[in-house]
């Protein structure tokens, strides 16, 4: 974190204490020192992922690539240090979570017993997160079972939504997935969801679920004892 800090009160992250265009406001070159503790800060406060230009605008003065620059430094240091937190490229934006090793003392420390997605939550999740935006019927006619209730407990859960209805007779519902849901699975974005031939067999996706409470929430616990994001 010192490497951090030395970085940009000798220059900023571009050598110059300047931005791209070196015309820095003189307000955001008083406060570029402070720029990582600034960003911490601003993490911690939003708990929720915070997109790259969201940070751009709320510091309002370091362009992207400092803040970026800025960002990276951070989260090689956690990582270099041992540290509590690591910080996280999920969902779109950037989170500071707690190691999901750390999981068995939070746990002890709020008493609380994590969250399971049981397996019919996961195949309905997996078919849509693969088919969005996908009707029930059409998910039933993958699993081959009623999945009224599923969805409702995974629409209480926020990890999927209703965003539409398909134009079709009876009008159904559509469902999708939510920021949540990458969020819980540690996903940048639906992109990184591993291709069918990936997974092999369907049924296995998102094995994840033993979700271990973090200071920010619920978050996914790798299996076989690795470790993660958190």
């Amino acid at each position: 974190m010192d490497e951090t800090y030395e970085r940009i009160e000798s220059g900023g992250v571009n050598g110059n204490g300047a931005g791209p265009a070196g015309d820095t406001a003189p307000a955001a070159r008083e406060h570029l020192g402070r720029l990582p503790a600034i960003i911490e800060s601003l993490l911690l406060a939003a708990g929720a992922p915070v997109p790259l230009g969201q940070l751009v605008d709320a510091l309002d003065g370091p362009g992207r690539a400092e803040v970026l620059a800025v960002l990276e430094a951070l989260g090689a240091g956690y990582e270099r240090e041992g540290r509590g937190l690591r910080l996280v490229h999920v969902a779109g934006g950037y989170q500071l979570r707690t190691p999901a090793e750390h999981g068995p003392w939070i746990r002890r420390l709020l008493r609380e017993r994590p969250p399971r997605l049981s397996r019919p939550m996961l195949e309905t999740l997996a078919i849509v997160a693969y088919r969005q935006p996908c009707t029930r019927m059409e998910v039933e006619a993958i699993r081959g079972v009623d999945v009224d209730a599923v969805l409702s407990n995974l629409l209480d859960r926020r990890l999927v939504r209703v965003v539409g209805r398909k134009d079709a007779p009876g009008r159904p519902l559509l469902y999708a997935t939510t920021r949540e849901f990458l969020e819980v699975f540690g996903l940048p974005d639906l992109d990184a969801l591993p291709t069918l031939r990936e997974l092999g067999n369907g049924a296995e996706l998102l094995t994840a679920p033993d979700l271990a409470v973090s200071a920010d929430g619920v978050k996914p616990v790798p299996q076989n004892g690795a470790g993660g994001d958190g």
